[in-house]
């Protein structure tokens, strides 16, 4: 019988109360008249479908019957179901859609085939990190590994697209043929790469991503085993991969076969590759890992000097995310879980004020015989209701939000920008609608349910205004000022950080520039007399035109090319082997560094002298000068500079920041274009052409493109862009990021000020006999007023000092997002504080000024 009288429980208590005693007698008798084993089971049997069919239809009639209640109630209070509705909207839109870019960018599975198993493999330099990878090591490390089904590898590349329209630039990677096999994605139309797509004899193939297929080819399958001209040369199209793939980041939008020939391998120092590997079943990364090292150290013993300190790293393809790209989404996520805690406990705040005035009504139910079961289970119904419409008015609020908050997805992770709304993030809220409907209405419904008898019925007016019901409503407003004060510094903290990044010198001067990329396709450019001339061409035309002061090629701008890594070699200075501090290299034509403004320190700039008939020059910047030469006049000073040979310095320019504002760059060297040998450095050809404009750059464009259309009708023009605004994306993040947790404050700050209003506006009316007998027995208004006033920054204090201990706490978290700002910035914390107290004087002023207006005479008739 015990088991039976648990199996009643699934009843409401009203029916156990009223029918529980005569359903155990009934089953008691039933099984008592049961004659052996079968029988017994049978109305065990019958009894558990009868308590699960009726429980189920008791629990809905009851359902149905609150539903009905809670209607009537809420229609008759439309502006508290408003307020409740949009409060709750409000917090669970912003942590749902938080939530959404956290999930997408670190939590989701790549959409590749059993991405666990995917790694992605470095060469590891000696105090210089991650680099690419030589292709010679990239070989051996392929043939004596065993912890991977395969490897592959891959490279960056843009390239000039020609055939069925207008020549176009398109940024692309080359593959081995192993890479779409190792990923595991089916092309959405014809084949991925196969082993006939591999060896020197191999046709040229070419699969295009979904985009450009719909772009460029209008989606059309006949696109299969179309030819197109790639950089000049024919490529078969065999396949169109689907819309949800990119690798390895959302840029690429077509990948081409690759195969290694033995040139390729001659330089174990020439490091250009990436590497993608899947490891096999049952073997852990920690294992691979290890493997690896063992590899390392044989190359290293192998070969002394290319390989010298060269490990390997190991990391999941996940995992290809900086520490600052990995915190962004999780103090988005915490800014988030703010707002919904500032809202959850205004909606406590309001459910308990509800409660408090439905005081006489909850007692003249229980003295009808409703049991505190019975009130609860109304209550908790009409907080989860609540919040069910607020949770659905969040899911469209989250909808409008990710789009803008889809913009802090970092680009380098082979996934979508835009993360879909999908079950995931669908199950996230109802699960969250549901926690914040009965978390935060469980305490008022038990809190009012407690004083619901005979005592409710004698309670006046100022009942429920005790100090143990003051105090749990005050100190739901002292935990929303505490949020609002701890979003309010953080947004602070990261708006300092972003004016810090702002006025950060990248060493040129950004405006006035206009850029864009001219990718001279090989091997027609592979003569270097080839590309001089085009230079020539197009920049003694840009020059002359109305409003240019100067013009100039590069091989990479500023911020955009960040690599291109070679040793120093200084005679008479002792570097171990593979040690040799690096420098970025850059070609340029004349009139570069005076285009960009970079400032010429001592010497002068690359002419037009310098070819590979005069001796080899270089302009150096001034770090690399005060680090090989520190006191000594760099002029005429000889160094070793990786593949470039032997150079002399002929002149020294300032710093420049080409890995953007946050990030210390390497020094620099500048080369001369034309002391390059035909076919060698292909990848360092100046290709990016930048105009200094005294008007509006914009103008020049269209004058631009017929210089260059004029010059090679088939060279494409790309990236057209302001330097400005090259400089400007560097922070965009920031700015983004700023915005968002701005929003999220702004939006603590005005639930905290009607979190306070309410309290005190309860109070005040609460309290109207005490008030009505203070002025009739000669309270002033001033101390009418600083009583209120009193109470509210009492409460207003409290949660300020919470907030700033726990916003420096959070600001210690977030030290990689700050860029230097320390966490107890006084200028924030100052801020912040004036900002809380401008919140208590906007949350109090009315209630204030509302209990000075108290009538005495009328509250005592009233009463």
């Amino acid at each position: 019988m015990a088991l039976y009288r648990a199996l009643l429980r699934l009843y409401p208590a009203p029916f156990r109360a009223e029918y529980g005693d005569e359903m155990g007698a009934i089953f008691a008798r039933r099984l008592r008249d049961a004659t052996g084993t079968l029988q017994k089971l049978a109305v065990w049997g019958e009894a558990l479908v009868d308590v699960a069919v009726n429980a189920g239809r008791a629990h809905g009639d009851i359902l149905r019957q609150d539903l009905a209640f809670t209607a009537r109630t809420l229609r008759r209070s439309p502006g508290f179901a408003l307020t409740a509705v949009v409060v709750s909207a409000l917090g669970i839109g912003a942590t749902t859609a938080a939530f959404s870019i956290t999930d997408h960018v670190l939590f989701r599975p790549l959409p590749f085939v059993k991405p666990d198993r995917l790694v992605r493999l470095w060469q590891d330099q000696g105090g210089y990190g991650h680099t690419d990878i030589s292709p010679a090591n990239y070989r051996d490390w392929k043939r004596m590994s065993r912890s991977f089904e395969e490897m592959g590898a891959f490279g960056g590349q843009a390239y000039n697209l020609a055939g069925d329209g207008e020549p176009e630039r398109v940024e692309g990677q080359w593959v081995t043929t192993e890479v779409l096999r190792i990923l595991g994605v089916r092309p959405a139309l014809g084949r991925a790469f196969g082993p006939e797509d591999d060896g020197p004899g191999a046709p040229a193939t070419i699969v295009l991503g979904y985009g450009l297929w719909q772009a460029r080819f209008g989606g059309e399958a006949s696109v299969l085993g179309r030819q197109v001209l790639v950089d000049g040369a024919p490529h078969v199209v065999i396949g169109v991969m689907p819309s949800s793939f990119h690798f390895p980041n959302r840029d690429a939008e077509l990948w081409i076969s690759k195969t290694f020939v033995d040139a390729d391998f001659a330089d174990r120092t020439d490091t250009y590759i990436f590497a993608v590997g899947r490891l096999k079943e049952g073997v852990s990364l920690e294992q691979a890992r290890a493997e690896m090292r063992l590899v390392a150290a044989h190359l290293e013993r192998a070969f002394p000097v290319e390989n010298a300190r060269t490990g390997v790293t190991v990391d999941r393809l996940r995992d290809q995310l900086s520490p600052e790209a990995r915190l962004l989404p999780l103090a988005l996520l915490g800014a988030a879980a703010c707002v919904l805690l500032i809202a959850c406990t205004n909606l406590t705040n309001l459910l308990l004020v509800r409660a408090m005035v439905r005081r006489k009504e909850l007692a003249v139910r229980t003295a009808l015989g409703a049991g505190r079961e019975r009130l609860v289970r109304q209550l908790l119904t009409e907080s989860l209701l609540l919040a069910l419409a607020g949770g659905g008015l969040g899911v469209l609020i989250a909808l409008s939000a990710t789009p803008v908050l889809a913009r802090l997805v970092p680009q380098a992770l082979p996934i979508p920008e835009m993360p879909s709304m999908d079950f995931r993030i669908l199950a996230f809220a109802l699960v969250l609608t549901a926690a914040t409907g009965i978390a935060f209405g469980v305490f008022p419904a038990l809190r009012a349910c407690g004083h619901a008898g005979a005592k409710g019925l004698q309670e006046g007016s100022r009942a429920g205004v005790g100090g143990r019901r003051e105090r749990t409503r005050s100190a739901l407003v002292v935990a929303e000022v505490t949020a609002s004060v701890v979003l309010l510094v953080s947004c602070g903290l990261l708006l300092r950080a972003l004016w810090r990044v702002q006025t950060v010198d990248p060493g040129f001067r950004a405006d006035g520039v206009l850029t864009l990329r001219t990718a001279l396709p090989q091997p027609r450019y592979a003569a270097t007399a080839t590309r001089a001339r085009l230079y020539a061409r197009v920049l003694s035309e840009v020059r002359a035109l109305p409003g240019v002061s100067d013009a100039g090629f590069v091989s990479g701008l500023p911020m955009v090319m960040r690599g291109g890594l070679w040793g120093v070699v200084v005679p008479g200075e002792a570097n171990e082997p593979g040690s040799a501090p690096p420098a970025a290299a850059r070609f340029v034509t004349p009139g570069f560094l005076a285009t960009l403004g970079i400032p010429l320190r001592a010497g002068r700039d690359i002419r037009d002298s310098d070819t590979r008939e005069a001796p080899f020059v270089a302009v150096v910047s001034a770090s690399l000068a005060r680090r090989h030469w520190p006191g000594q006049d760099p002029i005429g000073r000889r160094f070793q500079f990786g593949p470039a040979g032997p150079r002399e310095v002929v002149g020294v320019a300032g710093d420049v920041r080409v890995r953007g504002l946050e990030r210390a760059s390497e020094p620099q060297v500048y080369l001369s274009h034309l002391q390059v040998a035909d076919g060698a450095i292909i990848g360092y050809t100046p290709k990016d052409l930048a105009i200094r404009a005294a008007g509006d750059p914009w103008a020049l464009l269209p004058s631009v493109r017929a210089i260059v259309r004029r010059a090679d009708p088939q060279q494409p023009i790309s990236d057209v862009r302001l330097l400005s605004d090259i400089v400007e994306a560097e922070t965009a993040p920031r700015r983004i990021q700023v915005r968002v947790l701005a929003a999220f404050a702004a939006v603590a700050l005005l639930l905290a000020a009607v979190g306070l209003h309410g309290l005190l506006s309860f109070a005040v009316s609460s309290r109207g006999q005490e008030i009505g007998v203070r002025i009739a027995l000669g309270a002033r208004s001033a101390d009418i007023l600083s009583m209120v006033l009193r109470e509210a920054l009492q409460m207003a204090a409290v949660g300020l000092v919470l907030g700033l201990v726990l916003a420096y706490t959070a600001g210690r978290g977030m030290e990689a997002l700050l860029a230097g700002v320390r966490p107890a910035d006084v200028a924030t914390l100052l801020a912040a504080t004036g900002l809380c107290a401008l919140m208590t004087l906007a949350g109090s002023l009315l209630p204030a000024l509302r209990a000075i207006r108290v009538n005495p005479i009328e509250v005592m008739r009233s009463e």
